[in-house]
């Protein structure tokens, strides 16, 4: 299914509340997933009801059937690439994609430390929520692929990402 045009990304927790929702613009496509856009003061709403903006502009990776997503960073953001672990994305034709945040993150710094982040909300979470055991798994199993992936040069982490990015910045 090709899309195009404006893209709404919704988050939610994993009982469906709101986490953050915003607009991007749909760039393209490859072997990766789709590529959406985000421009320095775009709107978010965060948590249902509270809006913020976004100060730099970033491109998002969503991947075809992964268990994460890929925010690349342009500077001066100090985080080069954050990355959020969630349910594998489910598309509502071609203007919507709705993926459940699962708590854990990871990031890489533009000086290059690579960091995994939350596992004590995911902990708090997976009790409040009742994460079954198979989503526990698959959000812990990312976490680490992406904490490796991230450092060793694996695309679309090393310069994939690059020309997607110079299409916002």
């Amino acid at each position: 299914m090709v899309r195009r045009g404006l893209v709404q990304v919704v988050y939610l927790k994993y009982d469906g509340g709101p986490h953050r929702s915003y607009r991007t613009r749909w760039l393209g496509e490859d072997a990766d997933g789709t590529w959406l856009g985000v421009a320095a003061g775009t709107p978010a709403t965060v948590d249902g009801d509270r809006e913020t903006y976004r100060e730099e502009p970033y491109v998002l990776l969503v991947p075809k059937q992964a268990w994460w997503t890929a925010m690349f960073n342009a500077p001066p953001r100090r985080s080069e690439v954050y990355c959020d672990v969630t349910t594998p994305a489910t598309w509502s034709g071609t203007s919507e994609v709705t993926l459940v945040d699962l708590d854990l993150d990871v990031r890489r710094r533009r000086w290059g430390d690579i960091e995994r982040l939350d596992d004590d909300e995911f902990a708090a979470n997976r009790v409040q929520f009742g994460y079954p055991d198979e989503v526990v798994v698959q959000a812990t199993a990312a976490s680490h692929w992406l904490a490796t992936a991230l450092g060793d040069g694996t695309e679309p982490f090393a310069t994939a990402f690059r020309p997607w990015l110079a299409k916002v910045v």
